[in-house]
């Protein structure tokens, strides 16, 4: 599919109704600076906006965090999973919670910052799916090769090329949801199974480059044994049900 370049200048476009999910899991110490980002970037973009936090079972006090910062702020809704069941699962609830026009999602480990939606929006007049792609990407380097390495299994088992993948920025029709939404992954694979059902469907979508941070708290998890190795259980799985 298509990618914009960093030189292309684009006219911005206001989406008037946006939902942002942000899927958490032992947040607590990045998730409140998170959600006034959001916040923030609403009301400078004139953004009609809600935000829905998805506590994905954390074992810290992510869960006591958003509920004290639920009665502060009317755009905040909370979802909660009772246990961890897995970053897939918790964008899916966010995704499936959003209200508002357009739905989208962005991590809340504070690496991307919610004024890049700005540099998604204007695609939106000619696509129904648009996805960042991280510029100088802030991740050590084993996440690195292990995204590049999916990133050929995606080619061989799916035909999916997509650069950076499972970059954690994307804006999507609310009307198109249902009909590329990942049931069969809920982990690390998510955003192939998104692409996958997206490819399936003929939907048309647009890639563009965002900013990345280096995480300043908490502990990231995509580079655990038991991730990678879940990644590649569901990415056999999916193989499967897309074939049968």
């Amino acid at each position: 599919m298509w990618e914009s370049d960093l030189g292309r200048d684009c006219i911005a476009l206001s989406i008037m109704q946006l939902s942002v999910a942000l899927p958490c899991y032992n947040e607590e110490q990045n998730v409140e600076r998170t959600i006034a980002d959001v916040d923030e970037w609403f009301d400078a973009a004139g953004i009609d906006g809600e935000i829905i936090a998805v506590d994905d079972g954390s074992s810290d006090r992510t869960g006591e965090v958003l509920a004290r910062l639920a009665t502060q702020n009317p755009r905040l809704r909370l979802v909660s999973h009772a246990s961890n069941l897995g970053y897939g699962a918790a964008v899916r609830s966010g995704l499936d919670a959003g209200a508002m026009e357009w739905i989208a999602f962005m991590d809340s480990d504070g690496q991307f910052r919610a004024s890049d939606f700005d540099k998604l929006i204007p695609y939106t007049r000619e696509a129904e799916l648009i996805t960042g792609r991280r510029f100088r990407r802030a991740d050590p380097l084993v996440r690195r090769l292990n995204a590049k390495a999916f990133g050929v299994l995606n080619r061989i088992l799916f035909g999916v090329w997509v650069h950076d993948i499972n970059c954690a920025m994307k804006i999507i029709r609310g009307s198109l949801w249902s009909r590329i939404r990942p049931n069969v992954t809920s982990g690390a694979v998510f955003n192939l199974e998104l692409f996958a059902r997206t490819k399936q469907e003929g939907v048309e979508w647009r890639q563009v480059f965002v900013n990345h941070y280096r995480r300043s708290a908490g502990v990231q998890t995509g580079a655990n044994p038991r991730v990678i190795l879940r990644a590649l259980q569901e990415m056999l799985l999916l193989r499967w049900k897309l074939w049968f």
